[in-house]
């Protein structure tokens, strides 16, 4: 009888783990940024389950796709993130990622007559609606008195934006990594306003409900190896921005611009992670972009904070 009880009980077992093998985890990636990382240190090597990877050039469309239920989790910026929530859209964050404001800045063309943000009264500035270059821009109007009417927002797809910046259409272009060390490195564009002291340069990593409750388990496991990367990376960006550049196409002199200086690095969601998210949702608020009064702390899940903590070696 024992016997037969372990047997069955070693067939569960074998069941419980092919079963694990083969669930996958779809992620939405921007621009290979988390697949580099990973791929580069190595933390993928002996994953118990798939990942299918999907590419998008901006936040928007990879927040749509979750809330149509195509992915499991993505990488977003807080500002999106903020604009989908209060969208109703079903998402929420699982992680935080945090980096320095340089690579979040209004560019201007090298030979532009534009020297500063005050320069730009009454011209043109290509972004995103609702993207982390709409929320730097709303910030800058704040904290100088101005209003959004004394600036003309474009709202661009990062691919019409980076056309229209290049021909001459708009007069400045407030994006992201690693359009940002593109324009610079390759282009020689120049920086007329970074998000140091306007924003808090916080982004997400996020999941569907059905995703946190159906594939708890295989999103820590990601968590983990994504905190666990990022760490690596801090102290092996040349790497990094090999893998990164083979794999967007890139000479290595663009993410090796933009990984120097942004020390990227998984963080759980604690208090100081709401409050900054609260400011988020509060500029929005302000600035009319949305509508509803939304609370941080109903649009975060905390219960992953342990696999990042382990992922970062704590």
């Amino acid at each position: 009888m024992k016997r037969l009880v372990l047997a069955a009980g070693l067939i569960l077992a074998a069941f419980a783990t092919s079963a694990h093998a083969e669930t996958t985890l779809i992620v939405g990636d921007q621009k290979g940024n988390a697949r580099a990382v990973m791929e580069a240190s190595g933390v993928l090597k002996d994953v118990p389950y798939k990942i299918e990877w999907k590419e998008f050039a901006a936040a928007a469309p990879l927040l749509e796709a979750l809330g149509a239920g195509a992915l499991d989790s993505g990488l977003v910026g807080d500002a999106p993130f903020t604009f989908a929530a209060a969208a109703n859209v079903p998402v929420k964050a699982i992680g935080a990622i945090r980096q320095t404001g340089d690579g979040l800045a209004v560019l201007v063309p090298k030979d532009s007559t534009i020297k500063s943000f005050d320069d730009l009264k009454g011209k043109k500035i290509a972004t995103g609606r609702g993207s982390i270059g709409h929320q730097l821009i709303l910030a800058a109007l704040e904290k100088k008195g101005w209003t959004a009417n004394d600036v003309q927002i474009v709202f661009l797809a990062p691919s019409d934006a980076k056309v229209a910046y290049t021909r001459g259409s708009v007069d400045a272009w407030s994006t992201w990594e690693p359009y940002v060390s593109q324009e610079e490195v390759l282009f020689q564009s120049r920086v007329v306003l970074n998000a140091e002291g306007l924003t808090s340069g916080l982004s997400f990593v996020v999941a569907t409900p059905n995703a946190i409750r159906d594939k708890h388990a295989e999103l820590e496991d990601y968590l983990r190896r994504l905190t666990a990367a990022r760490a690596w990376a801090l102290k092996n960006a040349d790497a990094y921005a090999q893998t990164w550049g083979k794999l967007m196409n890139v000479a290595p002199s663009v993410p090796l611009n933009w990984l120097t200086r942004a020390q990227i690095r998984i963080a759980p969601i604690d208090d100081g992670v709401a409050a900054d998210e609260q400011k988020t949702i509060d500029l929005y608020l302000r600035s009319g972009l949305i509508k509803q009064k939304l609370d941080a702390n109903a649009i975060v899940d905390r219960s992953f904070n342990d696999a990042i903590g382990k992922g970062a070696g704590l």
